[in-house]
């Protein structure tokens, strides 16, 4: 299985462009053309939230619209950005979406590795939390198929990363999820966007990751009190390749765009200078 993963869209509508510089409906027409052209094709993609910039109901169907080209199933989940009920009532045939109660949260069964989904929005606030209700959740279900690999997607990561205007609206209490997840060694990787760069930490005994954005990526300022800046380096999207000889999973940052390549390393059997 090679599930893939897209993060931070902020799609607007009337051709406008993010921060009156990014033209993020281009950017995810890129995106969803080259994920579809893969080589190895992901079976399924899960896209970890801020989905639109506003989370207005005509964002939204410009976002359906925008990934009606993919070629696999899809999995959306909220971020900071989005707003629950415009995102539920643009998508009515994702009938995952309802499975929560008020918060979007989920579980899907249909692939070799189980997705479980977490709600991590505060309405109306940049930063983000899990519920107590969330995390009990959470943990009956990790129980029901503790040998089963599985995958935790959220918007809001875990963890720390330095970049200073971005953990000041990360997760609260983040020891509460790790403590959940230390008990649970199935748990092969807990997949994040938000902070628009790819990131890696170990946490609660595995891996929790960042996607990089679809358009924009945050300024790499390693600095508490770092200004909040975003840069146009390349886009990205990651994919995640469940390795069952080895019973790991792999994962792989690309970036998105026309880059000159591949090129053979060798001259038929010889080595190139």
């Amino acid at each position: 299985m090679i599930l893939g993963q897209i993060s931070d869209l902020h799609i607007k509508t009337d051709g406008k462009k993010s921060y009156r510089v990014v033209d993020t409906a281009e950017s995810l027409r890129r995106c969803v053309a080259q994920v579809n052209g893969l080589k190895q094709r992901p079976d399924a993609l899960v896209i970890t939230g801020d989905l639109v910039d506003f989370g207005k109901p005509s964002e939204y169907a410009c976002l359906r619209e925008l990934l009606a080209p993919l070629a696999m199933p899809y999995y959306l989940l909220p971020g900071n950005h989005d707003e629950r009920n415009a995102l539920r009532a643009a998508f009515p045939d994702h009938a995952y979406l309802q499975q929560g109660g008020e918060r979007i949260e989920y579980v899907i069964e249909d692939h070799p590795v189980r997705i479980i989904a977490l709600d991590t929005v505060i309405p109306r606030q940049s930063g983000g939390a899990l519920s107590p209700q969330s995390l009990q959740w959470l943990d009956e279900v990790l129980a029901q198929q503790a040998q089963r690999p599985t995958v935790i997607a959220m918007h809001h990561p875990p963890f720390t990363t330095g970049i200073g205007h971005m953990d000041d609206i990360g997760l609260a209490d983040p020891q509460a999820l790790e403590a959940v997840v230390r008990k649970h060694p199935q748990v092969e990787r807990i997949l994040c966007g938000h902070l628009h760069r790819s990131i890696q930490r170990r946490f609660g005994g595995t891996l929790a990751t960042t996607c990089p954005g679809v358009s924009h990526q945050v300024q790499l300022d390693l600095d508490a009190q770092a200004p909040s800046c975003f840069v146009m380096e390349p886009p990205g999207f990651q994919l995640h390749w469940w390795d069952e000889a080895a019973r790991s999973l792999v994962s792989h940052t690309a970036f998105i765009g026309e880059f000159e390549g591949p090129y053979p390393f060798y001259d038929g059997d010889e080595l190139i200078d």
